[in-house]
């Protein structure tokens, strides 16, 4: 295994970037350290794309995924501030690591199902509404170059709120959700991504599928999948 390098060679620059000792964080996640080693060549590549200054901001976080940073997405927004949990603005490499190892195959189901609730939950109030699937399934068709009219959107939602609103209420909660989750196991199929060596960048395979060139890592990693017009979140 190579020597701890970069911000770990210092504890100025652990306190100033944000950065924590491999061993640490593979001690609190799934992964080990030779794989939060190839994260750490992602992350320093990804953080240095805009700012080098050891973050990832929205808008690098925005050109990796889209090559292009003034780019708006619904789902990349979602996931940089599910990263971001200090929510500050900027994601720090333990937050890049502690997020994605909910991706790990070794991740509990019990969190990922919470993962993939908090992406849907807009707004943050524990509850996933009628306008905030439609906001979902809109961004899902604009990436997927998939054009329906608003009849068939509405219809999409609605039949989505049937299936999960157990309680008739108008909104899906964290209880509702798996159920809904129970009942429709092909919602979480991309909440694993099968093997972190292979893949060249990590952020979820449902917001888009793409790669940066020249990590140093395989480019081969799970593809997403395109969104069926059956569910917004059946992939």
């Amino acid at each position: 295994m190579r020597a701890f390098k970069g911000c770990f060679s210092s504890k100025k620059l652990v306190k100033e970037r944000g950065c924590e000792n491999f061993i640490t964080l593979a001690s609190e996640t799934p992964f080990t350290v030779n794989e939060i080693e190839a994260l750490y060549d992602l992350f320093k590549k990804l953080s240095s794309t805009l700012i080098d200054d050891g973050l990832i901001h929205k808008e690098e976080f925005q050109l990796a995924l889209f090559r292009d940073s003034n780019k708006q997405n619904l789902f990349a927004d979602r996931v940089f501030d599910l990263f971001d949990v200090k929510r500050n603005g900027v994601i720090e490499f333990g937050e890049f690591v502690r997020s994605l190892s909910i991706f790990h195959p070794n991740a509990s189901a019990a969190d990922k199902v919470t993962f993939a609730f908090r992406l849907y939950d807009l707004r943050g109030t524990g509850y996933i509404e009628h306008e905030e699937l439609k906001d979902m399934v809109l961004a899902v068709l604009r990436e997927s170059d998939m054009m329906l009219n608003d009849e068939v959107i509405e219809a999409i939602v609605d039949k989505t709120m049937a299936e999960a609103d157990l309680n008739g209420d108008g909104k899906i909660d964290i209880e509702e959700w798996k159920k809904f989750v129970l009942k429709s196991p092909s919602l979480m199929k991309n909440m694993t991504l099968p093997s972190l060596k292979e893949l060249t960048i990590s952020f979820p395979s449902f917001v888009l599928n793409t790669e940066v060139p020249d990590s140093g890592l395989d480019k081969s990693y799970v593809k997403d999948t395109k969104a069926s017009s059956s569910s917004p979140m059946r992939g």
